[in-house]
């Protein structure tokens, strides 16, 4: 009997230690800037976490931009940010609004560490503009959504109030004051509808 030739499988054991490399320097990537933030994180420092030679991290990402945004593309794989098919359903906008800021609380509240870094280095890491761009064209697009279930004669107030409450450094500065996530959750929900009296269920 013929034996398979062995190359198909070398090619195949070749191209998943490739991948493996890969994945290796992503996520040391990834925890270099959750410690120490983007601004901070260097191809060489990559190269040393990773175990790696700096040649190496090149012949995968041709320059910092690429491999941060590999970076980016795979923690918001382990992250992803709340889906607004969630309360998409909730005809009530008050409780729609209250549903989503919940939700998007809580998840600023699991991962601060990476939101924190990213909103100080943006302005100094050009690698982030285009990563910091989408995340703020999502929420963009959430906080249209919640505007639209106001209908067109929601009050002037009722777009900023909204995009402001969906922000990361909005919550961040809340959480600094000492603010519980439920202590947030009424305050921006005052902030959106105090004028009309509203009170959180139960209070007096």
């Amino acid at each position: 009997m013929n034996e398979k030739p062995a190359r198909p499988y070398r090619q195949s054991k070749r191209a998943r230690s490739q991948e493996e490399t890969r994945l290796r320097i992503v996520e040391a990537t990834m925890r270099l800037h959750e410690e120490l933030g983007p601004r901070n994180t260097t191809i060489s420092a990559i190269a040393e976490r990773a175990g790696v030679q700096r040649l190496t991290v090149y012949r995968h990402f041709p320059d910092e931009t690429a491999v941060f945004q590999a970076c980016t593309a795979h923690w918001l794989s382990l992250n992803p940010p709340p889906d607004p098919a969630d309360w998409a359903a909730i005809a009530d906008p008050r409780a729609r609004f209250r549903a989503a800021i919940a939700a998007f609380h809580g998840y600023f509240s699991r991962t601060r560490a990476m939101w924190t870094v990213s909103f100080r280095d943006v302005a100094e890491v050009p690698a982030l503009h285009g990563p910091m761009a989408e995340v703020a064209a999502f929420l963009a697009g959430v906080a249209a959504d919640l505007v639209a279930a106001f209908g067109a004669e929601a009050a002037p107030h009722v777009a900023p109030t909204i995009r402001h409450a969906l922000a990361f450094p909005t919550w961040a500065d809340l959480e600094a004051q000492g603010l519980t996530n439920a202590e947030k959750l009424d305050l921006v929900t005052g902030w959106l509808f105090g004028h009309e009296g509203w009170r959180a269920p139960g209070a007096a």
